[in-house]
């Protein structure tokens, strides 16, 4: 391959205009900027958020949803960014295992609202960062994740860089320069995982894309030929193993593999076994007192991910396929407001949560399934009468081949948006995200955003 991949990437950035966007694609970054929205308003309330912006901030024209402040657009991004991952709640998409909208979508929202750009030109911006950003996941492939690495942090800030980059007007130049600052410079594992520094690096990405675009935009270069430098990201964090002829691949990725928007307020590795568990105890009309053990055969990244087993707080209990199974049954569904419960976890969960075991057998050394089923999952849940029930899920509800219906997709907004607006606010912002390719400025969700309530 003769030309740099940060000029294939930059070229294909540049080329991306919501013009020549088709319309399913349009539409994928639609619900991806509304279900952004929705969970960065409800995580805009948590602690860490609140912690993140306590810290003093420069005054401008970016707003930090769910406050009634402005900030600079480094700042927003950063903030929202953090909120938009806090609950982990946010979309997912396989082309390198990342959480994309959680970077993108903030970095993106910040700078068009500095530039006083129009929605048509915002959503064109996520389209060009989840492009590209996911095109350089699937070159990559797993061994990044694979090997400890926070892809969300690692791609994300390219992500955030070309979204910027593209509201910016850069040309290709420019904008390979950004992508090269980018990712010379990124980082992050997954030792975060159940940490406050997991939302936290999401929101580090968000603004250290919106800063390389401004960067880039100043003048400064970056090294062109980083994903081909013996010292760049595929050699010294993913061991060569990379396919750069995937970048110039046809397709969009926003439609393939697609974007998974999450039903459920927990790491997205435990939603096949909970939605496998479910639908057992649903067919067979089973009680919880009659359950001896509940087996969850799961992929090798699922037991990575879901590391806590006793999980003490909300943040590890997201990590936790023995919460998030337990709490789905014993609740009768798992939303957010079972994680903010006190105790956390009463004693009859407890109970049942100690009753879930996680294996991984070896149908998972088999690649084609592990294809199939990323993240799924063989659940068997063993009666204390000797019989016992198996389903296997390949995909969760919510995945990109089992989407949400947008009835759901609005559901799923309103009752995330709530934590932070009245529900006509929420109604409101609703109707305009729907319909951001036509409003006229991005400063107008800014404004529904700050309206008083007494006023609605």
């Amino acid at each position: 391959m003769s030309r740099l991949a940060t000029h294939i990437l930059a070229e294909q950035a540049t080329a991306v205009s919501l013009s020549g966007i088709p319309d399913p694609v349009r539409q994928t970054a639609c619900r991806a900027l509304i279900d952004t929205f929705g969970v960065a308003l409800a995580g805009s309330q948590t602690p860490v958020v609140r912690q993140l912006v306590a810290i003093p901030m420069t005054e401008g024209k970016a707003g930090i949803l769910g406050y009634q402040q402005q900030v600079s657009a480094l700042e927003a991004a950063r903030v929202n960014g953090c909120a938009a991952h806090a609950l982990d709640f946010d979309d997912n998409c396989y082309a390198g295992f990342v959480h994309g909208s959680a970077v993108i979508v903030p970095a993106a929202l910040a700078v068009a609202q500095q530039c006083h750009c129009d929605g048509e030109t915002l959503l064109a911006s996520i389209v060009a960062g989840s492009e590209c950003q996911y095109r350089l996941g699937e070159a990559l492939g797993r061994t990044l994740y694979d090997r400890g690495w926070w892809t969300t942090g690692v791609l994300g800030v390219m992500g955030a860089a070309v979204a910027a980059s593209h509201l910016l007007g850069l040309d290709v130049s420019r904008t390979a320069h950004a992508i090269a600052i980018a990712l010379s410079a990124t980082g992050g594992n997954k030792s975060a995982f159940g940490s406050d520094a997991k939302p936290v690096m999401a929101g580090l990405a968000a603004e250290r894309g919106v800063l390389t675009a401004f960067m880039a935009q100043a003048g400064i270069t970056g090294p062109l030929n980083t994903l081909e430098h013996r010292y760049g990201l595929p050699r010294l964090m993913n061991g060569s193993d990379w396919q750069p002829e995937r970048l110039d691949a046809s397709g969009w990725r926003l439609l393939s593999p697609g974007l998974d928007i999450k039903r459920l307020p927990v790491c997205l590795s435990s939603h096949a076994a909970v939605d496998a568990a479910v639908a057992l105890v649903h067919k067979h009309e089973i009680t919880l007192d009659e359950i001896e053990m509940i087996r969850c055969d799961i992929p090798p990244v699922v037991a990575a991910n879901l590391i806590y087993t006793s999980p003490c707080t909300a943040q590890e209990a997201r990590f936790s396929l023995q919460y998030a199974v337990a709490a789905a049954l014993y609740y009768g569904e798992l939303t957010l407001s079972q994680l903010t419960r006190e105790p956390l976890i009463p004693g009859p969960l407890q109970g049942l949560m100690a009753k879930v075991s996680m294996v991984t057998s070896s149908q998972w050394e088999q690649p084609e399934r592990l294809k199939s089923a990323p993240e799924g999952a063989d659940v068997t849940i063993y009666l204390k009468d000797g019989q016992q029930f198996s389903k296997q899920v390949d995909r969760a509800r919510g995945s990109a081949s089992l989407p949400l219906s947008d009835t759901e997709l609005d559901e799923k907004f309103l009752a995330c948006a709530q934590a932070a607006l009245s529900p006509l606010q929420s109604r409101r912002l609703l109707k305009e995200l729907r319909a951001v390719d036509s409003l006229p400025s991005v400063l107008e969700l800014n404004s529904t955003l700050e309206i008083p309530n007494h006023e609605l």
